[in-house]
């Protein structure tokens, strides 16, 4: 049987929720972007009338108002993005319960063998109008027999619109668009296929894939299969995605860090997120990696260490990491940003190894600090109880710290 797969994406999803309370907006260029003033100043999302500006998403807000200086930036509000992402797929399990989320505002939908929605673009048209009417938001959504193909549907046209992508129509349609509008075809992708003559889908479609495996690896050979049609990855039900390989943040504080003492509380707090994450998820980590960005290059460094048992203490992340920080830096050179993330996952249930020289009544009591911690954010919020120095990183001083810092 031919499958039927929908890939459905929020149009504009942040600025399109943040618009449902201030329709005032509406009809002129809006953008969801960080904080200049903390140096997140990036576009997260934008409206039509912005993008029709040249706004595009990723752009720095200087240059974004650069080409339109009418434009309006609101604070994004994660939490509420969630709900409305929730929302989206209980609508969308009425009609299957194969649904992959693919981020907050994407779900690829399998509707193979659902008597009730057997056509696939009258089923697409239902859930289009459905989240207009229930949510007041809009989506598009491609169809298609495959996943890939689905997507690309779904942004070949925005907004409100339905776009089928089938084995009549994909060779006039789908290989004269550019190479990178498929699935996974990032930048470098492009730069390395282009220099092989290879610029839109059916001359990757074409092209020899003995070629593609030596010049990109297994890659290559899956996007020759994309670009054919011949993906057949199934659509996996969200309690059946595979588990995280890592989990990681990185931040770019209000000033450049030039101390020890604005390192410690930038990587406390990003040790307070990716452990609360890695408890939520039920993982312990044994690698934890380091990454600083110098402030005059630019240029990101990193550096790991395996540790000897399992953990996902907040304490332990934070002083293991801040131990690769000091073997990665040497002061006076400031810092512009700090990652930390965390490999090398196992359950948190996985029978351990003891040891006499481990003082497990510590860990234990560092175990239940944390499980308090993360209890009160769950009911209150994340910034309802923070450690002292990680609070410190959201109002980093604009004065430098003194010499005896460092």
């Amino acid at each position: 049987m031919e499958r039927t797969i929908l890939h459905s994406d929020i149009n504009a999803c942040y600025v399109s929720i943040e618009l449902l309370e201030r329709p005032d907006l509406r009809g002129k260029p809006v953008a969801v972007g960080g904080d200049v003033q903390a140096r997140h100043g990036i576009i997260l999302a934008k409206s039509e009338e912005a993008k029709r500006c040249g706004v595009k998403t990723g752009m720095v807000l200087w240059q974004a108002r650069q080409l339109c200086p009418e434009l309006i930036v609101l604070r994004p509000h994660y939490e509420k993005y969630e709900r409305y992402s929730h929302a989206c797929r209980a609508i969308y399990s009425r009609y299957t319960d194969l649904q992959e989320p693919f981020g907050l505002d994407e779900s690829w939908l399998d509707i193979t063998g659902c008597h009730a929605h057997k056509d696939g673009y009258l089923a697409a048209e239902d859930i289009r109008r459905c989240i207009r009417r229930e949510l007041g938001l809009t989506v598009s959504v491609g169809v298609s027999w495959n996943k890939p193909f689905a997507k690309l549907g779904s942004d070949y046209r925005k907004p409100d619109a339905v776009t089928v992508f089938d084995r009549t129509n994909f060779r006039n349609t789908v290989w004269p668009l550019p190479v990178n509008a498929l699935l996974f075809v990032g930048p470098a992708s492009t730069r390395t296929l282009g220099a092989m003559g290879i610029r839109t889908i059916g001359e990757l479609a074409a092209a020899d894939p003995e070629m593609l495996r030596l010049r990109m690896g297994k890659s290559g050979l899956m996007l020759y299969r994309y670009a054919n049609g011949w993906d057949d990855s199934p659509v996996r039900r969200f309690d059946c995605l595979p588990p995280a390989k890592s989990i990681g943040n990185s931040t770019t504080p209000p000033r450049d860090m030039v101390c020890e003492g604005d390192v410690r509380a930038v990587m406390l707090a990003l040790a307070e997120e990716v452990g609360g994450r890695l408890r939520e998820a039920k993982l312990r980590t044994q690698l934890i990696e380091v990454a600083i960005r110098d402030a005059g290059t630019l240029h990101w460094t990193g550096h790991q260490v395996h540790l000897d048992r399992p953990t996902d203490l907040t304490r332990e992340l934070y002083l293991r990491a801040m131990a690769l920080f000091r073997e990665l830096h040497a002061w006076p050179a400031p810092l512009r940003g700090l990652g930390l993330r965390l490999a090398s996952l196992s359950p948190a249930n996985a029978p351990e190894q003891t040891d006499m020289f481990t003082d497990y009544v510590r860990r234990d009591g560092l175990r239940r600090i944390d499980a308090a911690v993360d209890a009160i954010r769950a009911k209150y919020g994340q910034k309802a109880i923070r450690y002292m120095g990680a609070a410190k990183a959201e109002e980093m001083p604009r004065e430098k710290c003194s010499f005896a810092d460092r």
